[in-house]
């Protein structure tokens, strides 16, 4: 199964992915792991995605189109995946579209999670990332053991720069502008399954299995 998850930063996009791709064992493509990956890497790549994340911007299509379609063609996607912070503008949808034609493939359901602006900005505030492993934390909903430090690690725990007040607001703008316009497109396509992402983990992926026809056991 080829499926898309999507919403604004902070609905749980990353969370719901991961749970997913476990249960149907499939990949998780993750575009801001990739992005990620490549500044902590300091690629070329690492340092153009930067200056936009830095700023709350999104990635130019470009870059991001060619990243997904070489990712598309490894080995592990034959079964399907889950593509998580892709795509994120109409053209980049038009794109993936044609990204698939060529393989072969075709995307079964668009899943777009709802949350309110307000608990967006609670949940994206509050998160902290381990600077060794990646691992995240949230200081309300699910605090480290010791403060400041990784469970996994004992790494450093930090406030990512897109995590900040200030960032998250013209991120949740960009979003409304730029990214919301996939609703309709991928509404009009006849693959869009809007879920409630307010609520624990297990009742948002249930609600997401439910509405994409799968029932877990």
């Amino acid at each position: 199964m080829n499926l898309i998850i999507m919403g604004p930063p902070g609905a749980g996009k990353g969370t719901q992915s991961r749970r997913l791709g476990e249960f149907l064992t499939v990949p998780v493509i993750s575009t801001g792991e990739m992005l990620r990956d490549e500044i902590k890497r300091k690629t070329t790549l690492g340092a153009q995605a930067k200056r936009h994340m830095d700023k709350g911007e999104l990635i130019p299509d470009a870059l991001m189109i060619g990243v997904i379609e070489e990712r598309l063609k490894r080995p592990d996607c034959e079964r399907g995946f889950i593509l998580d912070g892709f795509p994120r503008t109409v053209a980049q949808a038009d794109a993936l579209h044609k990204m698939l034609g060529n393989i072969g493939g075709s995307l079964e359901h668009a899943v777009s999670l709802s949350v309110p602006n307000d608990e967006l900005l609670k949940r994206l505030s509050g998160r902290r990332t381990c600077r060794d492993c990646g691992a995240m934390y949230h200081i309300i909903f699910d605090p480290p053991t010791n403060e400041g430090l990784c469970n996994k690690c004992n790494g450093e725990l930090y406030q990512r720069d897109d995590d900040h007040e200030d960032i998250i607001t013209s991120r949740l703008e960009v979003y409304e502008s730029q990214t919301s316009p996939l609703l309709n497109y991928y509404r009009n396509h006849r693959q869009l399954v809007e879920v409630d992402g307010i609520g624990g983990r297990d009742d948002v992926l249930a609600r997401i299995l439910a509405r994409v026809g799968i029932s877990k056991p």
